[in-house]
This record gives structure tokens, sequence and C-alpha cells, in this order.
């Protein structure tokens, strides 16, 4: 299959896997990559018990030039796993706490979900929005049932992911649909870097505190924000079956929330 013209940038996307080796779609990661020459993954393999280690090394020997696979020895949890994974790709190699590996220096990176409840097509829009606008530094996947789009989420899960928004909403004094959408890209910028500095407070909501983070470190820009971070609605989205989060989890969320308003004080009062 012949691929497709290049983009003007060079990306790689950040997958977290726990216990992956049933649902990860081996041969939808080799197709993206064939159709995006300019495109390249990091897996975090976040301290599986199955197959899922041999099912990424057989990935990467199909593709080892533009697979990598960070291992973690114990399960940190995705915020974790996702914060390893982009701070190989933006912190630079020549200081002590950078991770081991290749300097792969992208100018875009991103993270999305292991069982592509996201489709990987979903990618090349991305990038475009990027390409299209310089400003633009952080693009959130956005599940929007509107016309046209086939989003398939169980009803519970979208309920509380409108609390979810809801809540962050009044956290961080910004208007925002979706929160939790596994599709998000980024401008490799030394505020990510920032960003990514520490590990995040909560193992499910690290999304509300990336932007609880970005308020942090740029005040001056946040009565604007939306000319440096937008959402995405996606045209396609579906709830796989296995999904790590438990009931528990989104009980737990209004918690977590709070944790991250007290920290950053709606992303305006700094860290405590």
């Amino acid at each position: 299959m012949a691929a497709r013209s290049e983009a003007p940038v060079q990306v790689s996307v950040v997958v977290p896997c726990y216990n992956e080796a049933k649902r990860l779609d081996v041969s939808a990661y080799l197709r993206s990559l064939e159709l995006h020459p300019w495109l390249t993954f990091v897996f975090v393999d976040d301290g599986s018990r199955d197959g899922t280690h041999e099912r990424l090394l057989d990935l990467q020997r199909k593709c080892p030039e533009r697979v990598r696979i960070l291992t973690l020895a114990e399960n940190q949890g995705k915020a974790e796993a996702v914060r390893r994974g982009l701070l190989a790709l933006v912190q630079d190699p020549a200081e002590p706490k950078a991770p081991p590996g290749p300097d792969l220096r992208p100018e875009l990176v991103g993270f999305w979900d292991a069982d592509l409840a996201t489709p990987l097509s979903q990618l090349e829009p991305f990038v475009e929005k990027f390409r299209l606008d310089q400003h633009l530094e952080i693009l959130m996947g956005s599940r929007v049932r509107l016309l046209g789009t086939h989003i398939e989420r169980k009803a519970a899960r979208h309920y509380l992911g409108r609390i979810a928004a809801t809540l962050a909403t009044a956290i961080l004094g910004v208007a925002i649909y979706d929160t939790q959408c596994g599709a998000k890209l980024f401008r490799a910028t030394d505020t990510l870097r920032d960003m990514l500095d520490e590990p995040f407070l909560t193992r499910w909501v690290f999304d509300v505190e990336l932007l609880a983070r970005w308020l942090e470190l740029r005040p001056d820009d946040a009565s604007g924000i939306a000319r440096f971070v937008r959402e995405l609605p996606v045209p396609e989205w579906r709830d796989v079956s296995g999904s790590r989060l438990r009931l528990g989890d989104f009980l737990g969320l209004p918690r977590d929330l709070l944790r991250i308003a007290w920290r950053y004080r709606s992303g305006r009062g700094g860290r405590r």
C-alpha cells in the first residue's frame, strides 16, 4: 500500500499498555505506520502480567526504527505511564533524569488509548490542525454525538463523564466538554516538558491536571487559553470491552478533582 504524502512535522504517540495482550490490534498500528511515514509510537508496558510485552516485542521487530518500548517493572497506572512516555520524548537526553533511549525529538507528541477506541485514522486531522495553526499547543479529542458521527458510549459512562467535565470546568475556570477522551496531541514545547516534571496526583483524571499545570505555568495566557488549547470532536469512538476503568474509579472522581482544585487553586495560585 502506498504511503500518503508526508506531513510537515514529525509525530510520536505514547500508548500506555496494561494487560492489553488480547485487545492490542498490532495490524492497526502497523497499518498506521505504513500510511504515515512521519509517525512513531512509544508503547509503555505498565507492569503487564499477561502476554502484552511479547506482543509489543513482535510489533517492534516488524518496525524497529519507529516503535519504541518503555517497560515499567510494576503497574503505576495510566497517568504515570503516559507521563513517563511523554518525558522520554520531550526531555533533553543529556539531562540526568532523561529516560534512556534514542533521541526521537518529534515536533508533536501525544497519547492514544491502546484499545483504539478512537481509531488511528483520526490522528491525521489532529496533525493537520497543528500544521494550520502555529499557536496551537494542546488538542484534545472530544466525544460529541453529532449528526453524522458514530459515537458508541455506555449511558452510565457518558453521564459520569458529563459530571466530570462539569466539575473540571468549575475547577479550571475554562469551559470544556470532554476531559477524558484518550486521544490528545501536544506541541513539544518547554511548557509541556515542565508540565511533566512531577508525577500526577491521580491515576485517571490527570488530563484535568495537565490543563491545571498549563494554566499555572502560563498565567498571562490564561484569559486567552482558547488560542492555545482546543477540543476537536472525533467522528468515531466506541467503548471497547475490557476497560480498566471501574465504578470505583468514577465514584472517586469528585475526590480526585477536589485534590487538583486544592493543589492548583483553579490553575492560578501555584502548587502548594
